[in-house]
């Protein structure tokens, strides 16, 4: 019963609509009714720029974090490494399902990458500090979001079954199924780059401008 308590507030913290949020009450629109439509961060890097854009995808990244702690409150789970690494996944999912279908915003959310590297970030912090480095890396390339959260997926499972070799086979399908996920999610991307029409996001202006005048 503890645990079902749990993964519905999961649920609830999941389900804070940050993007939706910010573009109503900072500029006084519907942020999925621009760009790409989508109320996560990448959309609203494409929308409302760099700063709006950071501070949404450190809020829902904060979302899949707390999630995974709320196992903590069950002391059985502070005790057994391997249950509460289990127990921790079902919460940080059903936080990303919240991300995803937002009972504050009508069911209509994100794409969950940034809740589920929160969740990432709970579990196995190195884990996510080198997806992060694939990320940041691919965006610095790029300036795709899209392209660079792909890729970083795509490490997750390298790292937990290669590279850390995590001893506990629910986290290895979790990371393949994950991988899969953001892969199935980003079609549209996918389309859009092999097409060379998916946007950029307005990022290391500078940097691009000292290129341009080169």
């Amino acid at each position: 019963m503890n645990e079902v308590i749990l993964l519905i507030l999961s649920y609830l913290i999941g389900s804070i609509p940050t993007s939706v949020w910010v573009s109503k009450k900072i500029h006084n629109i519907d942020i999925r009714d621009y760009g790409s439509g989508n109320a996560g961060a990448t959309n609203t890097f494409r929308v409302l720029g760099s700063k709006w854009g950071s501070f949404v995808m450190f809020v829902d990244m904060l979302k899949g974090l707390i999630a995974v702690q709320l196992a903590y409150l069950l002391p059985i789970y502070g005790l057994d490494d391997f249950q509460r690494t289990n127990f921790q996944i079902g919460l940080g999912l059903v936080a990303v399902i919240g991300h995803i279908f937002p009972i504050w915003a009508e069911f209509r959310g994100g794409k969950g990458v940034a809740t589920l590297l929160g969740l990432i970030i709970g579990i196995s912090p190195l884990t996510a500090l080198g997806c992060v480095g694939v990320f940041l890396i691919v965006l610095y390339l790029t300036r795709f979001v899209s392209l660079s959260s792909i890729l970083a997926s795509l490490a997750f499972p390298v790292f937990i079954l290669v590279i850390f070799n995590v001893d506990n086979n629910n986290y290895r399908i979790f990371a393949i199924a994950v991988s899969l996920l953001v892969i199935l999610s980003h079609q549209k991307n996918i389309s859009r780059l092999i097409k060379g029409c998916e946007s950029k996001v307005p990022i290391f202006k500078n940097r691009d401008k000292r290129k341009s005048e080169s």
